[in-house]
Formats: C-alpha cells, structure tokens, sequence
C-alpha cells in the first residue's frame, strides 16, 4: 500500500549509528512501497540528518548534494586508525605532551577555504570499478585521488585532551575523517574521528527529522487506518 503523503516528497531522517544510508533507504522502500534515494552518504559511524527522496523528487537529488553541510564531532589526538575512525583499530600512538589550546586553535584557522584533500582508503570512493574500502580491506594498494574541497567553517567547541570538540561548515564532497587525520599530522600529535553527528544539509535541519523507529509506527498506524474503512465495507454485508 503505498501512502499518498510520501509520494513526491522530501523525507528527512536521523541516521541510527552503525546502520548504512542504505539502510535507511531500503527500511523507507519497504515502509512506503516508493522508488526512493538518498542525498548524501553518512558513515555507518556517523548519526545525523539524512534526506530522503521519492517518486519523481528522485531527480532532484544532486540538487541537495551540492548544498553545504553542517557537522558537529569529536576527534582524539594522539593516535590514528588505519580509517581514520573507529572501524579500525588504533595502529600507531603519539605523544600530545606538547599540544596547547593555542596550538589547536591556530591549527583550524589554517584548514578554513579551498584546498585538495586526499578520501580516507576506507571511503565510497571508485578506483578502477571497484570501492575504495573493499581494496583496503582486501590489502590491495591503489593510488588516493585528491579533489578540491571548500571547508566554510571550523569552530573548536571543547578542548579536553586527549579530545577535541569541533564543529564545521563545509562543501560537497568533503571527508571530515580526512580533515582530522590531517590536523593531527599539523600537530605532529596524529588523530581519529570518535563521533561525528550530521546536523544541517542546506536549510534541513536535523532537529526536524524522523526518528526511525517513530516513521515505521506512523506509517504502520496510517496503514491501518486506511485498511479499516474497506475491511468494514466489506464485511458488512455479511453482518445481516
């Protein structure tokens, strides 16, 4: 049964931790019986906004891709992951006895405008066909492709060392996994991204999101509501 509320719309989610974009993707399909798609991957580690699109909006996704997005995490100095986050294990450790909040706090100043960036190997990425993550972790070497990204804003939220509050502003295309691995190369002290959370894409804001668990409740009581009314009709007759 497919909801005339959810057809042609833009819906937007709050991804759960450890679930895929697909995830939510396809849990969405099967709710809603719609051709769907997403605008935007977020990390199976990462939370935050998710927007979805169905029917014929299906065609505007690249639309809402190109938007700037807004970004709050954490990340620890002192030791780096061969992900750059907490999919893998720590495989080197570094001292943090000289790092200062001054030191960090230039540091950011220095990552803010255009530049090249290198994806994590562990990313969505293509090389010759196949995704970047499945050749790291089949231990095949390939070359990292930089690209050009725009990071708007980098605002250092709380200082607590070994970790490092932040928020950012930035463009499409843009690895916040590279951008902490980067800074803590700056500061000689290496880094991983702990928690990442996803909280504006354009003007959709992540405090107007579907919980998942409240989406699959709300389509299940519309369901129902909707199959009520033709299950009495046709019942009836046989009431006589």
């Amino acid at each position: 049964m497919i909801l005339p509320a959810f057809s042609n719309a833009i819906l937007l989610f709050n991804k759960p931790l450890s679930w895929t974009s697909f995830d939510v993707v396809n849990k969405v399909k099967i709710l809603t019986r719609m051709k769907i798609g997403h605008a935007g991957t977020l990390d199976p580690l990462a939370t935050g906004l998710l927007i979805l699109c169905t029917g014929s909006l299906t065609k505007k996704i690249s639309d809402f891709q190109s938007l700037d997005k807004e970004y709050t995490g954490t990340m620890r100095l002192g030791a780096t992951t061969p992900s750059f986050d907490l999919e893998r294990e720590v495989d080197e450790r570094f001292d943090i006895s000289h790092i200062t909040d001054e030191m960090i706090f230039d540091a950011a100043k220095k990552f803010i405008g255009t530049q090249e960036q290198l994806p994590p190997a562990h990313s969505a990425k293509h090389h010759d066909g196949s995704r970047y993550y499945d050749l790291a972790r089949e231990g095949k070497a390939f070359d990292l492709k930089p690209h050009t990204v725009t990071l708007n804003e980098f605002e250092i939220m709380r200082i607590s060392l070994p970790e490092v509050d932040f928020k950012i502003v930035c463009g499409k295309g843009f690895y916040v996994r590279s951008l902490v691995n980067d800074f803590g190369r700056a500061l000689k002290a290496g880094a991983h991204l702990s928690s990442l959370c996803r909280t504006r894409i354009g003007d959709y804001h992540l405090k107007d999101a579907w919980q998942v668990e409240d989406f699959t409740k709300f389509v299940r009581e519309q369901k129902e509501k909707l199959r009520s009314p033709l299950q009495t009709k046709n019942e009836s007759p046989q009431k006589s």
